[in-house]
């Protein structure tokens, strides 16, 4: 959706996207517009991203839900939590700086938890402090959840954060994996991962980082398979 960020521009292409998810076997979708230290949510900002997401949920096929991917930055110690929660859940999605140490994510998770509230931390796979120390994702998953995207396991973010992301799905250290999805040429689609992940660590496994459940969201609408979901 328009938010001001890296994503879709317009709102046909927020349409295009729901519509590509939803082919691909997605029903529930969050739209998780950035939250940035050089692009907070003002009131302005907040007020226009709410119009534009109405706009788009009212024309969704599927299930559409707001909620927003924090950035750690000091201003976000003094807000409330609440106001960036993941809808119908009681997640914060909050990301691992993509350089630096991670000290900055967990203080802003110690916040997030404080609050009454879980962090559900982002992509922890594609971050230097990982790189340079994998042994911190698991230290991370005893405390949050953690979640991966499916285009790390498919190798689109390079080998090294494939191999991360493997690794840590293998490891049981993981609770979800989300599209992160963006724009039309990074649509929201999860269904190759989800067959590789099933191939890899067994449909039992596999199911619940795609389904929802681990996190506590579900739609009551069972995922289809690969060929199902295509139209086959």
């Amino acid at each position: 959706m328009p938010s001001g960020d890296d994503g879709a521009a317009t709102i046909e292409d927020g349409l295009e996207l729901c519509e590509l998810a939803e082919d691909s076997g997605t029903a529930i979708l969050f739209a998780t517009p950035h939250v940035w230290p050089v692009l907070p949510l003002t009131e302005e900002r907040e007020a226009e991203v709410r119009r534009a997401f109405e706009r788009l949920r009212a024309r969704a096929r599927l299930e559409l839900r707001l909620g927003f991917e924090l950035t750690p930055a000091p201003a976000l110690l003094r807000d409330d939590p609440a106001r960036y929660v993941l809808e119908g859940t009681d997640l914060v999605l909050v990301e691992v700086p993509f350089s630096g140490p991670a000290s900055d994510l967990i203080e802003l998770a110690q916040h997030i938890e404080d609050a009454g509230l879980i962090p559900l931390v982002a992509h922890p796979e594609r971050t230097e402090s990982i790189r340079e120390r994998p042994a911190l994702a698991s230290e991370l998953a005893r405390r949050w959840p953690l979640q991966v995207n499916a285009s790390s396991l498919l190798g689109r973010h390079g080998i090294e954060a494939q191999e991360i992301a493997w690794s840590l799905v293998e490891a049981g250290d993981i609770a979800a994996v989300a599209s992160d999805g963006h724009r039309l040429s990074r649509p929201a689609r999860i269904d190759e991962a989800y067959e590789l992940a099933k191939a890899r660590v067994g449909e039992d496994a596999a199911l619940p980082l795609f389904d929802g459940s681990a996190l506590g969201v579900s739609s009551g609408r069972p995922l289809p398979s690969r060929a199902a979901a295509r139209g086959a």
